[in-house]
């Protein structure tokens, strides 16, 4: 279930940030879940690609996706590059057992914002996270910023928006 704007106001106060984990391994989710809550997040978890954008549609809170990349059905890749299309300026860090040089590659070709390998230091995830809901904070209040300039055109207004959204 997404959480409601009510929720969302509410929580503000309450969490460091808003994460989605996305594993097909409902046990691991779930305890990257419960240690996130433990530690001041907001977090729930998903087992399937399809599962994490359907959450996505009904929410606007989500800041950070904890992305598995080896999923059945749909891989993380293809996850991520359908997040980053409907909802770019939510960030994806992904999560993969694969130390190849080029699965993290490809992954940051992609649009995700950083890449950890299982299995992390809980510490180290927790940096990746605040460092990822800053950089979509930073970009919101940007973004922000430039639709309330009076004195510009829509077009210049569409272009500065567009550069921001295509930051890497």
């Amino acid at each position: 279930m997404p959480f409601t704007s009510y929720e969302c106001v509410k929580a503000v106060r309450r969490y460091s940030a808003f994460i989605l984990i996305v594993d097909d391994e409902r046990s691991f989710g779930d305890v990257v879940a419960q240690r996130l809550r433990q530690r001041g997040f907001a977090a729930v978890a998903v087992t399937s690609g399809l599962d994490a954008l359907k959450r996505l549609e009904g929410s606007n809170s989500i800041e950070v996706v904890l992305l598995d990349l080896k999923m059945p059905v749909m891989d993380g890749i293809a996850t991520l590059q359908l997040i980053k299309k409907g909802h770019p300026l939510v960030e994806v860090v992904m999560l993969t057992g694969d130390t190849t040089i080029d699965s993290a590659i490809e992954t940051m070709k992609s649009g995700a914002f950083d890449y950890l390998v299982k299995p992390f230091d809980i510490d180290q995830l927790i940096d990746k996270i605040n460092a990822a809901a800053k950089r979509k904070r930073d970009r919101e209040a940007r973004i922000r910023e430039v639709r309330s300039r009076p004195y510009i055109s829509e077009r210049e207004r569409d272009d500065l928006i567009s550069r921001i959204l295509d930051e890497a």
